[in-house]
């Protein structure tokens, strides 16, 4: 385990120098950030902007802008942690470089999932942390519900990196999977509202379909005292069940690798 995270502060330190090069980029890094709280706060103002509208959903406002506190905060996640890694899975593949990766002495699925960072879209966690932070101020909140919130996010960012993990790993057969990545991306968009906003068969698909629900909204079920046992159950349920199939699919697609020389 200390091996693992020695390599992790390797990788780390290495994707820092190598960004920093270029800074230049944090200046477009954080007006990309500002755009996209400032799109996601757009939105749920424009909910709450019809007439007599106190409510949607049964959210207020300010329970509702936990839920894209919390939508920006995985918002910075994937684009910091995630999505540097899982983007470079399929060129990998084409390349023939994975080659390389699958003969090192480290486990490959945790060597594609820490070698890269993204350091210039840390102002996206930041934000979701002051959106969070701004919400509860004007809520009753309690440590409890604060504690319960903390455990469940962490469930639910283990399903982000499944989900991200499954598509990419399909690059083994198909290579190209930028459309399935962009078909999430499209889909977690609705993750900025919650859930109950929508209609009833639309929650169902954002719930038991794409686990959409257990992202943002029920972290924020959580710290607002809505959330149901049922839900706090299912939440790292699902996290669980989504990592042992992930972990089985990737080692099924490393055993079919061929390589590109092949």
């Amino acid at each position: 385990m200390n091996r693992y995270f020695r390599l992790i502060r390797i990788f780390t330190g290495a994707t820092i120098a190598a960004q920093l090069e270029y800074r230049a980029n944090f200046v477009g890094a954080v007006l990309a950030s500002l755009g996209e709280v400032g799109i996601a706060l757009l939105g749920i103002s424009v909910l709450f902007m019809q007439p007599g509208t106190s409510t949607v959903g049964g959210w207020t406002f300010r329970e509702a802008l936990l839920v894209t506190g919390f939508f920006m905060l995985t918002e910075g996640f994937i684009s910091v942690f995630v999505q540097p890694n899982m983007s470079r899975i399929a060129e990998a593949v084409r390349t023939g470089s994975m080659d390389f990766t699958l003969l090192k002495p480290i486990d490959a699925q945790f060597n594609v999932s820490t070698r890269n960072l993204n350091v210039l879209r840390l102002p996206d966690i930041l934000i979701g942390l002051g959106l969070i932070a701004y919400a509860a101020a004007g809520l009753s909140i309690s440590p409890g519900g604060v504690l319960v919130a903390a455990l469940l996010y962490l469930s639910a960012l283990v399903i982000v990196y499944c989900i991200w993990l499954a598509l990419s790993t399909t690059a083994f057969w198909f290579v190209k999977t930028q459309n399935a990545a962009e078909l999430f991306n499209g889909i977690f968009g609705a993750a900025r509202f919650p859930v109950t906003a929508f209609p009833v068969p639309v929650r169902f698909l954002l719930t038991f379909i794409v686990p959409i629900a257990f992202i943002t909204t029920v972290p924020a079920q959580a710290m607002t005292g809505q959330l149901t046992p049922a839900l706090a159950l299912a939440s790292p349920l699902v996290a669980a069940a989504l990592f042992a199939v992930t972990r089985w699919f990737w080692l099924k697609a490393v055993g079919s690798y061929t390589s590109a020389s092949s």
